[in-house]
């Protein structure tokens, strides 16, 4: 059995810990209000974006553009967005699991990450995936809309270069608090049977301009509109995608904090039962020796 000193001393260490994992939930609350507040005051417009681009395939029909169309090369390039720091629960190792066990697993050779965050950098380098040289970490950080276009251009130029036949995006969607869903997108060739889960919203809105069979009217042509407003689009699902991982991050983090401190408060009322009871057998066992002596001195 452990001894009084060990006792106490196992129990301010583990009180130590509670103290940080408080702070860190109170940081991680604060941060949470402000992303959350970001992505719902954004998701009207990538949901806009969304609709739209649907809207214009399906009035354009069959055409034959190079967004809509497989790439020559067998390459897939995967936008991978994490964290910088871990204490966030499952957040990293859930989305890393979409590439090691999702639909790519088996196209391990073929895929090239480009890790945004690096929790998901360090473990898929660690599983042996070929990691894209430029490092996007910071980005997460404090997203803007103009790092998600510069990645945007670049993976554009690399698609209409061959360089490239594929493009996905894997990220968290914040749907609430507590509930944050990781999610594997394709991005290019864009087509009317991907789905892309960029919200219920989003979805619906998609749904609906197929219904109405896509009553608009673009200029100038297809090919033109298409060239102008697919860029804008993956820029757009590339944000959006930011804003909610960071929002993920925030709560996941918000919720694995709260855990550790319920689970340190636990262990400390066991150890306070532990101490007392160690203390009081120490008692008994002073008592007992002081009457034993009596007893032996009369």
């Amino acid at each position: 059995m452990a001894s009084m000193r060990d006792i106490k001393r196992r129990k301010g260490s583990i009180q130590s810990t509670q103290q940080i994992t408080k702070a860190m939930k109170l940081v991680s609350t604060v941060k949470l209000q402000r992303s959350k507040a970001h992505a719902e005051q954004t998701k009207s417009y990538f949901t806009c974006m969304y609709d739209t681009v649907k809207s214009m395939i399906v009035k354009a029909g069959a055409l034959d553009h190079p967004y809509l169309k497989t790439g020559a090369s067998d390459k897939k390039a995967v936008i991978v967005i994490t964290s910088n720091r871990g204490l966030a629960g499952g957040y990293n190792s859930n989305v890393v699991k979409l590439i090691t066990r999702g639909e790519l697993a088996e196209k391990k050779e073929d895929l090239i990450i480009h890790a945004i965050g690096k929790k998901g950098r360090d473990l898929l380098a660690r599983a042996g995936y070929r990691i894209a040289e430029k490092d996007y970490s910071e980005v997460i950080e404090e997203p803007t809309y103009v790092e998600a276009m510069q990645l945007a251009q670049e993976l554009l130029k690399s698609y209409m270069d061959g360089e490239i036949g594929e493009i996905y995006l894997a990220y968290t969607y914040f749907k609430n608090t507590v509930v944050h869903e990781p999610k594997l997108l394709k991005l290019l060739p864009v087509s009317l049977e991907d789905e892309r889960d960029i919200g219920e919203e989003a979805q619906d809105a998609a749904q609906n301009a197929l219904e109405d069979k896509a009553m608009m009217n673009f200029e100038p042509e297809a090919d033109e509109a298409l060239n102008l407003i697919i860029p804008k689009y993956v820029a757009s699902l590339i944000y959006g995608a930011l804003i909610e991982a960071v929002a993920s991050e925030n709560g996941a983090r918000m919720q694995a904090m709260d855990s550790a401190t319920s689970n340190a408060e636990e262990m400390i009322g066991k150890l306070s039962l532990q101490y007392n009871r160690a203390r009081q057998g120490s008692i008994t066992q002073e008592l007992t020796e002081i009457i034993a002596g009596a007893e032996a001195i009369s």
